[in-house]
């Protein structure tokens, strides 16, 4: 249903990098409110039922009476590792010793709730390869701190993307949201911006 007027949209997330995806595509959120909770996985959790849960979940949180909802969250696997943000300079180190030459996935889950009720969750999945990391590419990343904040210790949209060999699946993905399926989530669900999309 094509909504008649503006309904603001509320982006479940502090993240920086899904703010600037979303404004590139001229969907600029009203309201910014990240929805803090434990993002532990269950036992037995497989990694995209996690992603789902928790962006379906951060979305609820936050979700109120007559405004869309986005919630988002992205993790990278490698192996049968899961590699969040780095808590410091030697597991920001680690994980890029784990991804040096290997291939891994950055899988991520989008909830888009409508002022109905109604909503929409799927999961993305991206693979990367890293090439091989020499000890001078390592602590060179280190230094630049670029990997701060960032799932996986690093961010293919700046120094790392030196790094990547390969990819197959959603850039954005990568970055931090899937931006083609979001916004297909939010336009399904009747959601109009009131900024144009940039040229």
């Amino acid at each position: 249903m094509i909504q008649d007027k503006y309904i603001p949209l509320i982006l479940a997330s502090a993240s920086p990098r899904r703010r600037e995806l979303l404004a590139d595509s001229g969907i600029i959120p009203d309201i910014i409110q990240p929805s803090d909770m434990d993002e532990t996985p269950l036992k037995g959790e497989k990694p995209l039922a996690l992603v789902k849960r928790l962006a379906e979940a951060k979305a609820r949180l936050v979700h109120r009476a007559g405004h869309f909802t986005l919630g988002a969250d992205t993790m990278v696997i490698c192996g049968q590792r899961l590699l969040g943000k780095p808590g410091d300079v030697l597991e920001a180190r680690a994980f890029l010793h784990r991804l040096s030459g290997r291939r891994h996935r950055v899988i991520s889950g989008i909830c888009v709730i409508a002022p109905s009720g109604r909503h929409i969750c799927k999961t993305v999945t991206s693979l990367i390869q890293f090439k091989k990391l020499s000890p001078q590419d390592i602590n060179d990343y280190i230094a630049s701190r670029e990997w701060e904040g960032k799932a996986g210790g690093y961010a293919i949209q700046g120094r790392a993307g030196a790094f990547v060999k390969f990819m197959s699946g959603s850039f954005t993905n990568v970055v931090g949201l899937p931006v083609y399926d979001t916004i297909n989530a939010l336009t399904g669900l009747g959601y109009r911006p009131k900024h144009t999309p940039k040229e």
